[in-house]
């Protein structure tokens, strides 16, 4: 890997920034660079909250990601109608299929559905679809080992989290299957 430049968006509540943040924080745990760019729109009102993140072996020269992403992470049509065009030629782009419908326009991407509502909701609780996605997207990249991301989720979470960490640790090898 050299540098790993990600879009991660959907609506509020959807839990976007907390992987972007775990993203990023297993980045640091793995001594990489990293960046971490929220975006707070309307979210508020069922616009898209999105987070650019950054992870790579070397320096990083700017944190912003125009039209060059690598990979983005979609968990809302909004979001798949704004960001499909923002990745590179060859990128990835992971789709969470059980709110898209809509199929991705471009032929010139690695594009992958995931069901992460469903799947979250399996393992019992729907609100870990992102870690579903999340796990999806740490498959196909291996940007960081998904015991990075466990060791961030100590950090994001905090002392009175630490019990929702196994069902995210579930959630995210849910998600590694599925690609």
């Amino acid at each position: 890997m050299a540098t790993e430049k990600i879009i991660m968006a959907g609506f509020g509540g959807q839990g976007i920034m907390s992987m972007g943040q775990l993203l990023t924080y297993a980045g640091m745990i793995e001594d990489k660079q990293v960046s971490w760019s929220p975006s707070y729109g309307p979210e508020m009102r069922g616009g898209t909250a999105n987070c650019s993140v950054i992870v790579s072996d070397s320096l990083i020269g700017s944190p912003i990601i125009n039209n060059d992403a690598t990979a983005s992470v979609v968990m809302n049509l909004p979001s798949l109608l704004k960001f499909e065009k923002q990745v590179i030629k060859g990128g990835n782009l992971v789709v969470n299929s059980s709110l898209i419908e809509k199929k991705a326009e471009r032929k010139d991407l690695n594009v992958y559905y995931v069901a992460a509502n469903e799947i979250a909701t399996e393992i019992g609780n729907n609100k870990v679809a992102n870690m579903v996605i999340l796990g999806a997207y740490i498959e196909l990249t291996k940007i960081v080992s998904q015991e990075s991301i466990v060791e961030a989720m100590k950090k994001v979470f905090g002392p009175s989290k630490q019990h929702l960490v196994e069902l995210n640790k579930e959630a995210l090898k849910c998600g590694a299957k599925e690609v």
